[in-house]
């Protein structure tokens, strides 16, 4: 496996490194983080990881850079470590908004580059990660969808959709948590202690999304399962699509995407 600078070890940064440990195919040694503060990284360094703020030497001693910064930050991290790229080195920026054009008019060198967009759930390595590459052949394109297989689930997709997949991937995390915490608020209302009702919300949610990606069946399939005629199921569904339930979450991915 090549070795693998993470740049930038804030939330995500060192979600990615605790996740690509957590998987058990990554040793320790491979991987290095990078961080003004250091001490910030404490709990990376206990379990072997390479920690220091040396953004160059941590590029050196690697092949894959993963910028993990925030985007107004990528134009002065470029900038400082171009001169240490090479041809080996795939670079993959986790920053939104930032295209691959504009890194390559900073890097200036003949550098595999990559833009992902992965989620929080990284660290649990149940992330849903977005891809996209302008030079990057189809060997490159595996490694990189392996390693962010490692951490959940990787497709490839067009570079101009990348907002659109920081939307429904990355923002989908926090539109998901609210369903939940909405559905455990109903559950305290007909009976429930809170944490029953989160526990009992939450694994209702994964066996859901478990049907579909392993199923590969249509939400609609799954949903004619537990409607039953006259039944309760299709009662509170329509309930709350005459409250706008379906409408409102439409809604709501629109106006983020044209926030971004």
């Amino acid at each position: 496996m090549k070795k693998i600078a993470i740049i930038g070890g804030g939330n995500l940064g060192a979600s990615i490194a605790e996740g690509l440990l957590n998987s058990g195919r990554f040793e320790p040694g491979q991987i290095t983080v990078t961080r003004r503060r250091t001490d910030m990284l404490a709990s990376l360094a206990a379990r072997g990881v390479m920690v220091h703020s040396d953004n160059v030497e941590a590029v050196k001693n690697a092949e894959i850079v993963i910028l993990a910064v925030k985007p107004y930050n990528v134009e002065n991290i470029l900038l400082q470590i171009s001169s240490s790229l090479e041809e080996k080195h795939i670079v993959i920026s986790v920053a939104s908004g930032i295209s691959i054009s504009e890194m390559e008019a900073v890097i200036r060198q003949p550098v595999t580059l990559f833009r992902a967009m992965p989620n929080t759930a990284i660290a649990i390595q149940e992330s849903m990660t977005c891809i996209s590459t302008k030079n990057g052949g189809e060997k490159h394109i595996q490694e990189v969808m392996n390693l962010f297989d490692h951490l959940g689930k990787s497709i490839i997709i067009n570079e101009e959709l990348m907002d659109a997949a920081t939307v429904l991937a990355a923002c989908g995390i926090a539109y998901a948590l609210r369903f939940i915490r909405a559905a455990s608020q109903g559950g305290i209302e007909i009976g429930f202690d809170a944490q029953t009702a989160q526990i009992i919300s939450a694994q209702t949610v994964r066996g859901a999304a478990g049907l579909l990606i392993k199923g590969g069946q249509h939400p609609e399939r799954e949903i004619d399962k537990v409607t039953t005629p006259q039944g309760c199921t299709i009662a509170g569904l329509n309930e709350m699509e005459h409250r706008g339930f379906s409408s409102s979450l439409i809604k709501g991915i629109l106006t983020s995407y044209k926030k971004i």
